[in-house]
């Protein structure tokens, strides 16, 4: 077994109000429709939105590693917009991973916009070693999800405001 981290930061050009309403509050209506590509569904299989809800994000077929994931969200702080959750359920959870958490954190910017920063922090199954290409190419797409978000967000001004 294995603990590892991984994390990315990106300057986002949208307020980090606008990007927290869109993917931490409305991410189930709101995921699926701006990227259908990545997501058929996001379900709330229990709780309200906040602490302890249980999520299912489903994939598209085109996501060939995995069909759903089951994520819990672990803490949703509003005023300084972080957002910590569990995967507890598919994904890559006994195949690779036996554990991860993830903390996503958008910090507002002088100039506008706000820096989003996303860390997973992993243990893999044993004998299990950390795929470092694995780990670049969910990098890369979170990267490329985040800048479709940010374009739409930017084309639909007065969306979650």
């Amino acid at each position: 077994m294995v603990s590892g981290s991984s994390s990315m930061e990106e300057v986002v050009q949208v307020e980090a109000r606008r990007l927290w309403n869109a993917t931490t509050k409305d991410s189930h209506k709101f995921l699926p429709k701006v990227l259908p590509e990545v997501f058929t569904s996001i379900t709330i299989l229990q709780g309200d939105g906040g602490v302890g809800t249980v999520k299912q994000f489903n994939f598209t077929p085109g996501k060939k590693d995995f069909s759903f994931i089951k994520e819990r969200v672990d803490e949703l702080d509003e005023e300084n917009f972080v957002y910590k959750y569990t995967a507890i359920e598919g994904g890559p959870l006994g195949k690779q991973l036996s554990s991860a958490c993830f903390e996503v954190k958008l910090v507002p910017r002088k100039e506008g916009g706000c820096v989003a920063r996303w860390t997973c922090n992993y243990e893999t199954l044993p004998g299990v070693q950390p795929d470092e290409g694995k780990l670049k190419e969910i990098k890369e797409d979170s990267f490329g999800m985040l800048k479709k978000v940010e374009q739409y967000l930017l084309s639909n001004p007065n969306l979650y405001c």
